[in-house]
């Protein structure tokens, strides 16, 4: 059971090939000018490599649905699609606030939070249980200031994410702990998808959109405006 797994959500542009629930190859890259356009097919070629594979020995295409970049989102999404058009193959989506716990459960958290920075002072996020690593509330986009996650003062709390950063600076909560270094990745996508498709819980190819759980608001340059 060979996966492609494509994760564009973030600064992490990641790429990943799996056999069962066996990992034969990562390939990813932080970059903080997003290089997805730039990377994304050469990871894709070098994973297949290491992992001594073709395109066409694929079983399926997953991917990282989101929330995140919503640029690198639908490079993600088109590329994916494209897999799936060219070779007939089904396609898979995992949340991507998903692939950021699952290296923590069952360390001894009571709650893991990831926050993906979503600029100023806002995060998407959820709440995930420490010992299963199932969500235990929905995914949000949630404006940060020092009354978030108060209920949460008396557990063993763990923020991770590109957004952790700002939470740390703002958050009384004396239990909770920091990593900001963690993104979504393509490695931590695995163990889901052998679940969806075994369980064949395919997306429509022609009809799957990313999950941008906001919409896109683009920004006027001042010097493209042409006075009339």
């Amino acid at each position: 059971m060979k996966i492609l797994h494509i994760e564009t959500s973030s600064k992490n542009c990641s790429v990943a090939i799996s056999d069962g629930d066996k990992l034969l190859c990562l390939c990813e890259e932080v970059s903080e000018n997003y290089k997805q356009s730039e990377s994304l097919h050469t990871f894709v070629e070098w994973a297949l490599e290491g992992a001594e594979i073709e395109l066409k020995d694929l079983n399926a295409v997953c991917l990282g649905k989101g929330p995140g970049s919503y640029t690198g989102l639908r490079i993600g999404a088109a590329s994916a699609k494209g897999f799936c058009f060219g070779l007939n193959r089904p396609l898979l989506s995992i949340n991507s606030l998903d692939s950021m716990v699952e290296k923590f459960v069952n360390q001894g958290f009571d709650k893991i939070i990831p926050l993906i920075d979503a600029r100023r002072m806002e995060v998407y996020t959820a709440t995930y249980d420490g010992k299963t690593g199932n969500e235990i509330s929905t995914t949000e986009a949630l404006i940060l200031d020092e009354n978030s996650f108060q209920g949460l003062k008396e557990e063993k709390v763990l923020f991770v994410g590109d957004g952790a950063t700002k939470a740390q600076d703002i958050l009384n909560l004396p239990n909770a702990s920091f990593d900001a270094t963690i993104y979504p990745s393509a490695q931590y996508l695995i163990k889901k998808a052998l679940e969806k498709f075994n369980n064949k819980d395919f997306e429509d190819v022609a009809y799957f959109e990313p999950f941008y759980l906001k919409d896109f608001h683009g920004v006027k340059r001042a010097d493209r405006i042409k006075k009339s």
